[in-house]
C-alpha cells in the first residue's frame, strides 16, 4: 500500500516558493497595465505617431488603388507621399521617445 504523504508545513517547502508567496503579497494591490491601457497611454504620451501611421497607410492604399487602376503619374505621386508620411512617422517617433527619455526620474537607490 503507498504511503499518503503528510501535510506539508512552511519547514518542508523549499525557499523558492516562499518567495513567490511573498512575491504574490508584496504585489498583491498592484493594477497590471492591460494592452488596451497601454496603447491608450502611448497614444496620448505621443499622438503624432497614430497620425503618421495612419496617413502612410492612407497614402500606400491610394497609391496601389491608383496603380490598379492604371494611374500610374498619381500612383507615383502617392508613393513618394507614403515616403513622406513614413518619414514623418520616424521623426514622430524619435522626438516622441527623447521627450519621454527627457522627463523620466532618475531611479531612487
Amino acid at each position: 500500500m503507498p504511503q499518503v504523504a503528510a501535510a506539508s508545513t512552511p519547514a518542508d517547502l523549499p525557499t523558492e516558493e516562499l518567495d513567490w508567496i511573498q512575491m504574490r503579497k508584496d504585489f498583491a494591490g498592484v493594477h497590471a497595465e492591460t494592452t488596451k491601457e497601454k496603447m491608450v497611454r502611448k497614444i496620448n504620451e505621443n499622438p503624432l505617431v497614430p497620425i503618421g501611421c495612419a496617413a502612410t497607410l492612407t497614402a500606400l492604399g491610394f497609391g496601389l488603388w491608383n496603380f490598379r487602376q492604371g494611374r500610374s503619374q498619381m500612383s507615383q505621386y502617392m508613393m513618394r507621399a507614403r515616403i513622406l508620411a513614413q518619414g514623418f512617422t520616424v521623426l514622430a517617433l524619435i522626438i516622441g521617445v527623447g521627450m519621454t527619455y527627457g522627463t523620466k526620474e532618475p531611479p531612487k537607490k
